[in-house]
């Protein structure tokens, strides 16, 4: 699949590429980016060049993992976004904000914008996300998007070779009142 291009009111989501691989590396630097992700810590100029000149262009060749770059109109990169293709129909949303750029409202945006183009251009019929216990920052824009709160998966998280309780929640289709795809039957209690 070829990179796609999305805005919103205030952003420009676009793939990042060699041209951003100093910016991502200085971002990732941020102690609470190494601390709340799985990226690796240290965070060295190597990863962020396999980052941006491997992964990102082979997730999007074999539409395995979709990365956005979220940018301000004047090009300041304010945060990434990923969507992650797991189970037939299913994806899994991550991302983190710029230091300076935080508490903005600009990754519920961004997380809005990419919800909504998975769930149409995709055709994914649910998208999980999950976050460490503790990372109020995160859950916090899972809330605003609309995610809906499923529970917490003991060990369901590895963080650098550390096994740590996550929260998990998801957002469907209905919930952004779009179709789904596949037919969903919900089940009583």
């Amino acid at each position: 699949m070829e990179p796609v291009t999305l805005t919103t009111e205030r952003l420009l989501l676009r793939t990042v590429d060699q041209r951003d691989t100093a910016t991502v590396y200085a971002a990732a630097q941020d102690p609470d980016i190494q601390r709340w992700t799985t990226i690796p810590s240290p965070y060295l100029r190597e990863h962020a060049e396999g980052f941006v000149e491997r992964a990102v262009p082979e997730g999007w060749a074999d539409a395995s993992m979709f990365t956005f770059g979220l940018f301000l109109p004047a090009g300041e990169l304010a945060g990434m976004l990923g969507i992650t293709r797991r189970l037939s129909g299913t994806g899994e949303i991550g991302f983190w904000a710029t230091r300076e750029h935080r508490r903005n409202g600009y990754v519920t945006e961004a997380t809005r914008a990419a919800a909504h183009w998975s769930f149409t251009a995709l055709a994914l019929d649910r998208l999980e996300w999950r976050a460490e216990v503790g990372n109020a920052a995160s859950r916090a824009v899972a809330e605003r998007t609309g995610f809906v709160f499923e529970g917490t998966l003991r060990s369901g998280l590895d963080n650098n070779g550390v096994r740590r309780d996550c929260w998990l929640a998801s957002l469907l289709p209905s919930d952004l009142g779009l179709p789904s795809a596949t037919p969903y039957v919900p089940g009583r209690s």
